[in-house]
């Protein structure tokens, strides 16, 4: 017997002796692309049709080939068929409301695609006509949000999500998307709180909802009142908070754990066992970096909870068992395609770590820590634009985490002392640091090391001038709130003294090609302020007065490169160029750093002297230091512990509407066919009560 083969809503002989057939709900749908009402002839055409397994391709594939004049020419059997998918999304039966969500899905995506070049109030016209839009629309969002608060089928809510990402998705630009006025005032903020409360709902719809909640907060954000901003902002309920963090904390968790097996498989793979047989010949190439797909959505979702809700605060803190560690059901996942941003969910099937019983023997962990993680390893490579952009909103982040009193209390708590294992460049003149011999310290000492770590290894002609500026900031906020409660953080202080000096260094090697692009002199500013803010007030938080003693060693230590400093920005405040009022602040900021050379640096040389020591230690050196105090002059500088505040309209306005676009183009390419697919939902619903 002739095996029959289904394409493209056709059916056929594998012989091909026949003429091919069509499937039944593809002669419906021929019948709406005409210009006749499909039910004159058969009143039950509707009922019938949501009776029909959804031809999603066939459907958008018709809406393709339509002109705008063809389009509108069988308007009314569009509109019809809209109303009709609303009637049946509050149906009993659940097939006749599948079936529906995904022809809605279908018309929706067909329709805008056709439309892309017209104002949106055509495209609302061209679904739902004009006279209907209010009623239907609200019809829509309220049937939406019934099946997302109702009992029933999970698979339901994971298809009512998947319309409503749809809906946000189909414009690049989501501002620009007018059906969504619709989806402000018939608001289902509360469904989707409803799902990140509940532990079942999170596991299976989790990431969808926060993603859609990202989504809709940027909804002309900045030209009308969003009511999703002014809900997102007053959430107080810690069950729904807490869910909200677990899921980005699971998406973080998952990124992480990929790219530590890739980092794993690339350290035991093919490069290794070539660079052991045959030398460094092929170091270059052993090095290559390391790539797995961002996901920027997640991580907006992050940004807002933080920046609007200060409550959000204590879900950062929230201790829950080591991700990584722990095990995964072995049951298959579905398959969804992987988007050029990682918007692809996690495993739905994995456990979320607040419903999993805690381990003496595991690895506590927090939101903060996995946030932290993740930013140490999308921060290591700025050259890609995706991860530029993920740098750039992971410090933004940690910026507004910097100025919040509370985040700052958690993050200076002695008795919240934990083992943060952030991912560090491989650099050529530096051994990777063992896992096991990380101390467990205040979480601010990771935040440190990060900066730390971000300012040693991007200094490259491709100068991330914007992220330097960002990341001696989030220092700077640090620096301050430790200064107003003196808190005396036992942290390596060296390290980052060392690190700022480096960098000034390199501004200086480098001045005439970061001249032509950047100011440079506004973050030398910065870093020599820090130096003050260390000089000036660092007897109120360096942990022990040899603290105190080690930053004049430093400073006395690496004397030359501030006397180069001095030299390059005497030189340009004195010439009439357009460098002369940025410099000539360096110049100011440096007066106490030279007064601390100037005063200890003839003093030591004539210890040598007197000593007959051609080469003095450090102790020496700090012995001349402690018996030298007396005796130095500094001068007061005011406010240096001040610091502007983070503004998101005034100054990143540009950097988020950009953001949020990539994003909306890569959910709405992950919305493809297979992920709307039927089988699933086929199976659930296989009788029809």
């Amino acid at each position: 017997m002739a095996q029959t083969e289904k394409k493209g809503g056709l059916l056929r002989k594998s012989s091909a002796s026949k003429k091919p057939l069509k499937e039944k709900v593809v002669l419906m749908y021929d019948e709406i692309f005409t210009t006749e009402d499909p039910s004159k002839c058969n009143p039950r055409f509707w009922e019938e049709l949501f009776l029909m397994k959804v031809n999603l391709e066939y459907l958008e594939g018709k809406l393709e080939v339509l002109d705008g004049e063809e389009l509108m020419k069988i308007k009314d059997n569009i509109n019809c068929l809209f109303q009709h998918c609303i009637q049946a999304l509050g149906e009993e039966h659940p097939i006749r409301v599948v079936n529906a969500l995904q022809t809605l899905c279908a018309l929706i995506r067909g329709v805008h695609q056709k439309n892309k070049s017209t104002s949106g109030f055509d495209i609302i016209n061209m679904l739902v006509g004009f006279d209907k839009a209010e009623l239907c629309m609200k019809n829509l969002m309220e049937s939406l949000d019934s099946l997302l608060c109702a009992e029933g089928s999970e698979s339901l809510k994971s298809l009512c999500l998947k319309l409503l990402l749809c809906l946000v998705t189909v414009t690049d630009n989501i501002s620009q998307n007018t059906i969504l006025e619709y989806v402000m005032i018939n608001s289902i903020f509360e469904a989707i709180l409803q799902i990140l409360s509940s532990p079942l709902s999170r596991r299976e719809h989790g990431y969808d909802a926060v993603v859609l909640l990202a989504l809709l907060v940027n909804y002309r954000k900045y030209e009308s009142v969003n009511p999703y901003i002014v809900k997102l902002s007053i959430v107080d309920d810690e069950a729904t908070l807490n869910g909200m963090g677990l899921v980005i904390a699971q998406a973080l968790s998952e990124y992480n754990r990929q790219y530590k097996d890739k980092e794993e498989e690339h350290q035991t793979g093919f490069f290794s066992a070539l660079t052991n047989m045959v030398g460094s010949m092929f170091i270059a190439d052993a090095d290559e970096k390391i790539s797995v797909q961002t996901n920027e959505a997640i991580l907006l979702a992050l940004y807002e909870a933080v920046h609007l809700n200060r409550n959000f605060i204590t879900v950062l803190a929230q201790s829950h068992p080591e991700m990584g560690l722990m095990t995964t059901p072995t049951s298959p996942v579905p398959m969804t395609p992987v988007t050029p941003l990682g918007t692809t969910p996690p495993s739905s099937d994995v456990i979320s770590s607040a419903e999993l019983p805690l381990d003496a023997d595991v690895q506590t962990s927090n939101l903060l820590i996995t946030f932290l993680k993740y930013s140490s390893i999308v921060m290591q490579d700025t050259k890609d634009e995706h991860r530029l952009h993920s740098g750039k909103l992971c410090l933004i982040i940690l910026t507004c985490i910097a100025e919040d009193q509370y985040a700052n209390a958690f993050l200076h708590d002695d008795n919240m002392n934990f083992r943060v294992n952030l991912h560090r460049m491989p650099m050529r003149h530096r051994k990777k640091a063992a896992d096991k011999n990380l101390p467990c310290r205040p979480l601010v000492c990771a935040v440190l090391d990060l900066m730390v770590e971000f300012i040693v290894t991007h200094m490259m002609k491709e100068f991330p001038m914007d992220l330097y500026v960002r990341c001696i900031q989030i220092v700077h906020k640090l620096l301050c709130y430790q200064k107003k409660c003196r808190v005396r953080l036992h942290y390596t202080w060296r390290e980052l003294w060392s690190a700022l000096i480096n960098l000034l260094k390199f501004l200086m090697s480098n001045e005439t090609v970061l001249l032509a692009k950047h100011n440079i002199f506004t973050l030398a500013l910065m870093v020599v302020n820090l130096f003050n803010m260390f000089i000036t007030y660092g007897d109120t938080f360096l942990p022990t007065p040899s603290s105190y003693d080690e930053l004049y060693y430093e400073i006395i230590r690496m004397h030359q490169n501030f006397d180069n400093l001095y030299s390059m920005v005497l030189r340009l405040s004195t010439n009439a160029g357009q460098w002369k009022e940025p410099a000539s602040k360096v110049t100011h900021a440096l007066v106490n750093i030279r007064a601390i050379i100037n005063h200890f640096n003839p003093k030591i040389e004539s210890y040598a002297a007197v000593n007959h020591i051609s080469q003095l230690s450090e102790d020496q050196v700090l012995e001349v230091v402690r018996s030298n105090y007396d005796t130095l002059t500094l001068k007061l500088q005011d406010g240096l512990d001040q610091y502007e505040r983070y503004s998101e309209q005034h100054k990143e306005a540009a950097f988020f509407k950009e953001l949020v676009r990539s994003i909306s183009i890569n959910v709405r390419k992950n919305l493809a066919f297979n992920t709307l697919s039927q089988e699933l939902l086929l199976k659930e619903f296989s009788t029809i009560s």
